[in-house]
Parts: C-alpha cells; sequence; structure tokens
C-alpha cells in the first residue's frame, strides 16, 4: 500500500469512528505510521486530508450502489451498515463538526448529495423502464438518508423499514 493510500485509509477509519475535531494529527500519524512531515507533504492540511478522505469515501459508495433497481439501493446500504457500521452520513458529519464554512467540505458535501440524487433518478429510471419524477426521486433520497441516520441508534431494522416503504413507492409508481 502506497503512503497516500494508508495515510487516507488511516485517516477515514479515525475520522468516521471518532470523528473530524476529536481526530487530531497526532492521532493519525500514530494511526498511520507516518511521520507529520510525511502527512503534511502528501495532504497539505487537516482540511485538505478531510476534503481527500470524503472524496475517496464517495468513489467507494457511489461504487457500492452501482445497482439496478430501487430494492438494489436499499440491499447495498444494508450491506453497508453491515461492513462499514452505522455512524450516519460522514459527509453530513463533516459539514456539521465545521460549522459548513470551511469551502472544501462545503463543495465535497454538494458535490456527493448531488451525484447521489443523480444516482437515485438512473436507479429509479432503471426500474420502472422511464424517468420518475421529482417527487418519488425526493421520496426515495429521504428514505435512504433518513435510514442512515436511524441506522445509528436503531441497527439495520430502519434500513429494512426503509427498503420496505420503497417497495410501496415504487408499487404505486409502477400503477
Amino acid at each position: 500500500m502506497d503512503i497516500r493510500t494508508k495515510l487516507i485509509s488511516a485517516a477515514e477509519r479515525l475520522f468516521d469512528r471518532h470523528g473530524f475535531t476529536a481526530t487530531g494529527m497526532d492521532r493519525l500519524t500514530r494511526e498511520a505510521g507516518l511521520s507529520s512531515r510525511t502527512v503534511y507533504k502528501h495532504v497539505g492540511s487537516k482540511t485538505a486530508l478531510i476534503a481527500t478522505v470524503l472524496s475517496e469515501r464517495d468513489r467507494r459508495f457511489m461504487q457500492c450502489l452501482d445497482v439496478p433497481s430501487v430494492d438494489g439501493l436499499f440491499v447495498a446500504l444494508e450491506d453497508w451498515v453491515r461492513v462499514e457500521g452505522a455512524r450516519g452520513c460522514l459527509f453530513l458529519r463533516a459539514h456539521g463538526e465545521t460549522g459548513g464554512d470551511t469551502p472544501e467540505i462545503k463543495a465535497a458535501l454538494t458535490t456527493h448529495k448531488s451525484m447521489f440524487r443523480e444516482r437515485i433518478a438512473a436507479i429509479l429510471a432503471l426500474d420502472l423502464g422511464h424517468a420518475a419524477d421529482e417527487a418519488l426521486i425526493e421520496q426515495i433520497l429521504v428514505l435512504f438518508e433518513g435510514a442512515t441516520s436511524a441506522a445509528v441508534y436503531r441497527g439495520s431494522s430502519a434500513v429494512t423499514a426503509a427498503r420496505e416503504a420503497a417497495a410501496i413507492l415504487i408499487e404505486q409508481a409502477r400503477r
């Protein structure tokens, strides 16, 4: 594993588990087994590291959502929660911890959520055989986001409930 990959992996793990503020650079360098000089050489600043971690998280998350149906979307979320854990959306947590005032993090959030909405629209079009209306896209998005948040304290049953609700919406849209 190259230094940059090792650093980003350690940072994502720490940020996801402990938060952005609570994860100091000293802790990160210890976890990654790198000197602070090496860390700063590869990422420049903690803010740049957070933005890089979010970019990598986006890539991995969107890859998991390469599915042909809304049901598959929620199965992917169930798998994500099982493998990655249920700690809520890392993008929203980064935005919240930084007060929404850090341009790099705000841009990462905006890009991720926009691409996520586009992915839902594309999955709905595949599932229904035609473009979905804006209301249905928004409903599926809110069910998914809500399940992601509720899984923090309710576990995978929150995702199951959202999956069942989505199935009802899809059935209604097919009529």
